[in-house]
């Protein structure tokens, strides 16, 4: 049994290992993709403008195509990425609260995550936000919640307007 437990473990091993030289190779792939092609790399010129947001956020905004030429307006991009909120309510007697409504892309409804987390504690910008939020009595998890709606907002905005973001115009 230890013999066979040692085979796998190095099994184990260099499949870990093959699936760390594949990551390493696709985002390789995806960053020459975007750099050869003037319009991705000008959107992503634009969305790296945005506080907080990094290579692999900007990938999938720019993979889903979060842009002017797919969605009429922002909160069309948000409802396809899931990140919109849903009221639950029936008659009057059931009134839950309101919700994410989590029937967008998976995928993009998770990739503002780690963005929003970074803005909120990292950046002038996102602890104005998150103060304001918490004064009016919001939950910390609905504060993120926000935040990724609004990465999103932004980021349309960014692409949309042509122009690199000022968070001092996004307000707080």
């Amino acid at each position: 049994m230890e013999v066979s437990r040692e085979r796998l473990e190095a099994d184990i091993e260099s499949h870990l290992e093959w699936l760390d030289q594949e990551m390493k190779r696709l985002v390789k792939q995806i960053r020459q993709h975007i750099d050869q092609d003037p319009d991705l790399k000008d959107r992503q010129t634009l969305l790296d403008s945005i506080p907080g947001v990094g290579e692999r956020t900007i990938a999938m905004l720019i993979a889903f195509s979060v842009s002017p030429q797919r969605f009429d307006n922002a909160r069309q991009a948000t409802a396809f990425a899931g990140l919109d909120s849903r009221q639950h309510e029936s008659g009057s007697s059931v009134r839950g609260k309101p919700r994410l409504s989590k029937i967008g892309h998976a995928f993009l409804r998770k990739s503002p995550y780690m963005p929003a987390i970074v803005t909120l504690y990292r950046t002038n910008w996102g602890k104005r936000f998150f103060n304001r939020l918490s004064a009016s009595g919001k939950a910390p998890k609905l504060i993120i919640a926000a935040m990724m709606r609004k990465l999103i907002h932004v980021a349309f905005g960014v692409m949309k307007s042509g122009k690199p973001c000022e968070p001092a115009l996004h307000g707080a």
